[in-house]
């Protein structure tokens, strides 16, 4: 009897729900009534505490389309996972433990950088680890695309799509802020889709002054609104050159509530026109997966189980060249795909004209 826990860990995506239901399939077809699947609840949080139960086929039935995750998730930072706490729960060991008393032959773990540290210790550490990628950031070291993040695009794009109407009635610059904390992915991929004049991304500081000067060559050619797509991590050229403490503390001490509202007012100083706000926030991460997500999260569980089926363990499945590969979990931990800022996308940008602030 083949015995397979998952779980899914972090922040919530599109596609979650369809890459477990791939994984699950797969390993039905493959060893029939020879295999037990258990559910694991909460992410790592429910490998440490033995929160999980025994699946049936038909729970994997009827989700291919469902938003979130039927396991649920939670954050458990990696910097935390050694560290024991008031209640002396030794987490690694405990998340040990609960793998050996399931008699599990291997686990399935789907999530993004944090959530790929602690597969690897837990792969370092004996445990037959099997991952797969997730996000809707597209960060994830390894592989060209995680699944999640074409779902976000659709969701960032649609906002963008629907301010460009209000915009244009009224003549205003608005701004969109995006996910995207220390990667500009989404933010990139949702501005060039939803026609933004102004994209501001963490990997490409940001004048103030630049912008303006965008945002007044625009108004002398008669263009009556600019809408800017924001990440949310997006800093400015002296905030580049800050330590990291440093730039802490000029964030901690910011009085707006983020910095797509504090471009507001200097841009809105500087230029002296109206400028609106628009914060999508978590809608980014909820609803349905698009198609390509779909098959993307399906293409990646039937690799897993192929993977299981081998015993090729301590890979995460990823996508390169169009190819399904196994990359060691060793090579993805604790490394970040940012947006290289010679990139196709950027420079295809520039080529028609849309500006990044620098």
């Amino acid at each position: 009897m083949k015995r397979v826990g998952i779980l899914t860990s972090g922040g919530d995506c599109q596609g979650l729900n369809a890459a477990i239901r791939g994984v699950s399939k797969a390993l039905y077809e493959e060893f029939g009534n020879d295999v037990e699947i258990y559910g694991i609840a909460d992410g790592y949080r429910g490998l440490i505490e033995g929160d999980y139960k025994k699946m049936k086929p038909e729970n994997f039935s009827g989700i291919l389309t469902l938003g979130g995750t039927i396991l649920g998730t939670s954050r458990q930072p990696f910097k935390m996972m050694r560290v024991i706490e008031e209640d002396s729960v030794d987490k690694v060991q405990a998340m040990k433990d609960h793998y050996k008393k399931m008699r599990l032959d291997s686990l399935v773990v789907l999530g993004g950088n944090g959530t790929h540290k602690t597969a690897n210790l837990l792969s370092e550490e004996g445990l037959n680890v099997v991952s797969l990628p997730k996000t809707i950031d597209n960060d994830v070291w390894g592989t060209d695309m995680t699944f999640g993040f074409h779902s976000a695009v659709e969701v960032a794009t649609n906002v963008l799509d629907c301010i460009h109407t209000t915009a244009t009635s009224h003549g205003r610059v608005f701004i969109v802020e995006i996910m995207g904390h220390k990667v500009g992915w989404l933010p990139l991929y949702a501005g060039i889709a939803g026609g933004a004049d102004v994209i501001l991304l963490p990997e490409i500081p940001y004048s103030v002054n630049s912008i303006a000067k965008t945002l007044e060559s625009r108004n002398k050619e008669g263009k009556r609104f600019s809408i800017l797509a924001v990440a949310e991590g997006a800093l400015s050229k002296q905030e580049a050159k800050m330590s990291k403490k440093e730039f802490k503390a000029a964030r901690a001490a910011m009085t707006e509530p983020s910095i797509s509202y504090r471009l507001a007012k200097e841009i809105g100083e500087k230029t002296g026109q109206e400028i609106r706000v628009t914060v999508p926030g978590h809608f980014q991460r909820g609803g349905s997966p698009c198609a390509y997500d779909r098959v993307l999260s399906t293409r990646f569980g039937a690799a897993a189980a192929k993977l299981i089926k081998e015993k090729n363990y301590g890979n995460m499945v990823a996508l390169q060249n169009g190819a399904i590969v196994p990359v060691p979990l060793s090579q993805v931990a604790g490394k970040l795909k940012t947006v290289p800022t010679d990139c196709e996308e950027i420079l295809a940008a520039r080529e028609i004209g849309i500006a990044f602030g620098d």
